[in-house]
């Protein structure tokens, strides 16, 4: 079984489902949680309310994610010296991560967000160039981000606002998404040891129950009046962390975070794409010249070198 899931993850095919499927899913979250926040009638200023909320959302994404194990005939007991493991994931990958990026985005306009988003790309990279010797940057690389980068800056101008202000708000989320690219790397040298599966699960339970006790000191534990369509939403936003961790944890385990990286920047691009669709906001020429410049940073920064390559995961990278 895991010789065949890692010839799943390591395939070019497997590696842009994975990824992409991932950055799909989270793309999803933006409108989804626009939607959330109206139905429950959370506003820009109700930051222990958007802190409890996202400890519900992750709470119970680990709890679904346990429960696809058991089904699976999986132990989801306590791995013995797993604690430092997992607990240092969450913290960084969920944790400190969503604490910043609500804080951040509760003062920041959409188009700021969803441009400083795109940074988990570099930053992961950067961190992998020093973490794995076999990770490091290189021309092309370097050509292929400058290209993904520019369809971000373009998804922010389709909002028709090129002037960006930099505050405390968006030096959150630069952290935030500093945290979320050092919990992704992280999370790929820990796999080496962990099931992948047990690893997602138990970091992100650890994140969200610490967001729910923060969360709860400012706003109760249950200050919601949850609508049918609120709990399927909120249902949905659980699933689709549970899925997307579970896929990004899984192919960053068989390949080099560089490689990777660049389909963060799918993130903003399929978050503009699907807000319009739900949210009936407007698309422009700006948003498919940002999807060409995507897709070549992709090819550019995937593209293989002459010298064949036997595994996604070079030798200097396991020491």
């Amino acid at each position: 079984m895991k010789l065949s899931t890692e010839k799943i993850f390591t395939h070019p095919l497997g590696i842009m489902g994975a990824a992409a499927g991932a950055t799909l899913l989270w793309g999803s979250a933006f409108p989804y949680l626009k939607l959330s926040y109206k139905e429950l009638g959370i506003g820009k200023a109700d930051v222990f309310e958007q802190l409890l909320f996202a400890g519900y959302r992750f709470t119970l994404a680990a709890l679904l994610i346990l429960l696809f194990m058991k089904l699976l005939g999986k132990s989801i007991g306590y791995v013995p010296g797993s604690l430092p493991r997992v607990a240092r994931i969450g913290l960084f990958q969920t944790f400190l991560q969503y604490v910043l990026f609500y804080y951040g985005m509760s003062a920041s306009t959409g188009v700021q967000g969803s441009i400083i988003a795109g940074t988990t790309s570099f930053f992961q990279i950067l961190l992998a160039h020093f973490m794995y010797k076999g990770d490091q940057i290189t021309l092309r690389r370097t050509i292929g981000l400058i290209v993904g980068f520019a369809g971000v800056v373009l998804v922010g101008l389709s909002k028709g606002d090129s002037s960006f202000q930099f505050g405390l708000a968006e030096i959150a989320l630069l952290a935030a998404m500093f945290f979320g690219g050092l919990g992704n790397v992280l999370s790929k040298k820990e796999s080496e040891h962990l099931d992948i599966l047990y690893m997602t699960s138990y970091q992100m339970l650890i994140g969200g129950v610490a967001l729910v006790a923060i969360g709860a000191v400012g706003a109760g534990i249950a200050p919601f009046s949850f609508s049918a369509k609120a709990v399927w939403m909120l249902l949905y936003l659980a699933a689709l962390s549970a899925v997307g961790f579970a896929l990004w944890n899984t192919v960053m385990k068989y390949n080099k975070v560089g490689s990777i990286s660049m389909y963060l920047f799918l993130i903003p691009v399929f978050g503009v794409i699907l807000s319009a669709l739900l949210l009936d906001e407007q698309l422009h020429a700006y948003v498919w010249a940002a999807l060409a410049l995507v897709a070549a940073g992709i090819v550019i920064v995937n593209r293989q070198p002459t010298t064949p390559v036997t595994s996604g995961v070079t030798a200097a990278e396991r020491k």
